[in-house]
């Protein structure tokens, strides 16, 4: 089964795309990565999507009209990945963005992610898996991670050797995966990746960079150790796993809060160093308390040259590898999450993984909408999940 997953995350700067030829076979599933891409928003949308996020106040016309403008621009990019692809996909997961992740008391109580996956299967022409973190959420869940059904597969073969092994994923929120020998795997929300420091460095271009290119303005800064201390006594960081966070907390509004307790305001290098640290810190600690042997990142952030660097430093003898290691672009590795999920939920398997999320049990993810102008045929269900990946090649472009 080809299938076409796509996702714009929480630094939302454009749409990630993997199509991915996916069949079980033996107890393994195979996967042939055909084509990846990301295709970035439109600027004048980006500026609606970020206008809108927390603590943005916006009125349903807009959340109609983004809901549109946001459901047709990943129409386009699924117009353009069905052309590259070899052969026409079977059906589409899409994610959509992420516009607010309600959690209340350490509980998330509901999800939003916005694009009208009709645009999609119009354009597509195959059955569109949408709506992908509800069922968790309504499970008692945090809807959040989903990637650990990706990761756990990836990560098998550190486990098997005897290791413990987490996956690491550095977007606008950094998260970790964690599988050891004999238990079931943990997944959490760290904190702030690229979060805040797109936000400050957007603030401060007003708007014409929304991010830190190279991390050079990281590396001309250093770290005000004051305000780490200050952003480090975030009690968020004390909760127990699992638990899920977003732009509803970690925003532009968040640093200034942040500088106004402090009392004074650092320059931009080294308000950015800090931040930076600030990732750096919380996911070394965290890894490091779940005592891994090996981290497989992925994400934006592995493109950072400066938080990589203090990555390496704070992990010691932890191994640090990326998912390009392992046959999975770094880059686009969460569309291939959720190629996974689509392929999933097509199969009658569960998308979640209940001792990752908190849910009360496994969830067959999303809606299943079929191709326009046919009915729904749904391939026979398979009975378990294959217990391990196999990455057959890839067909990248």
């Amino acid at each position: 089964m080809r299938v076409l997953g796509m996702i714009s995350g929480t630094s939302h700067d454009g749409i990630d795309v993997a199509v991915v030829d996916l069949h079980a076979e033996d107890g393994a599933l195979h996967a042939t990565i055909e084509h990846t891409a990301s295709t970035p928003y439109d600027p004048a949308l980006r500026a609606r999507v970020v206008a809108a996020l927390p603590p943005g106040r916006v009125g349903l016309d807009e959340v109609c009209a983004l809901d549109t403008l946001v459901g047709q621009a990943f129409a386009r990019a699924a117009a353009a990945a069905v052309a590259a692809a070899p052969g026409p996909v079977d059906v589409v997961c899409t994610h959509g963005q992420t516009l607010f992740h309600w959690v209340q008391d350490g509980r998330a109580l509901g999800t939003l992610q916005l694009g009208q996956p009709a645009w999609v299967g119009e354009v597509a022409g195959a059955a569109v898996v949408s709506d992908v973190r509800s069922a968790d959420v309504a499970a008692g869940g945090q809807g959040a991670p989903l990637v650990p059904l990706l990761d756990r597969l990836l990560l098998g073969p550190f486990v098997e050797d005897g290791e413990v092994a987490a996956a690491l994923n550095l977007g606008g929120i950094s998260n970790v995966t964690v599988c050891r020998p004999g238990a079931d795997p943990l997944a959490w929300d760290v904190g702030p990746a690229g979060a805040l420091v797109d936000a400050v460095v957007h603030a401060a271009t007003d708007g014409e960079r929304g991010y830190d290119v190279d991390g050079r303005i990281a590396a001309s800064g250093t770290v005000d150790d004051a305000l780490l201390d200050l952003l480090l006594a975030d009690p968020y960081y004390r909760l127990p796993a699992p638990k899920s966070s977003g732009k509803e907390v970690f925003h532009h509004g968040y640093v200034e809060d942040a500088l106004a307790r402090l009392g004074r305001r650092p320059d931009l290098p080294d308000l950015v160093r800090t931040l930076v640290e600030l990732t750096a810190r919380t996911v070394a600690d965290d890894v490091r308390a779940a005592g891994a042997d090996v981290l497989v990142a992925a994400g934006g952030g592995v493109r950072n040259p400066v938080l990589l660097a203090r990555l390496r430093d704070l992990l010691g003898d932890v191994r640090l590898l990326g998912t390009d290691d392992l046959g999975v672009p770094g880059d686009e590795k969460e569309a291939v999450a959720f190629a996974l999920v689509g392929w999933a939920t097509m199969h009658g398997l569960p998308g979640n993984v209940p001792s990752c999320t908190g849910a009360s049990g496994p969830r067959v993810l999303g809606r299943v909408a079929p191709a326009p102008g046919s009915t729904l045929t749904l391939p026979a269900p398979l009975p378990a999940w294959p217990t391990r990946l196999v990455v057959d090649g890839e067909g990248q472009g």
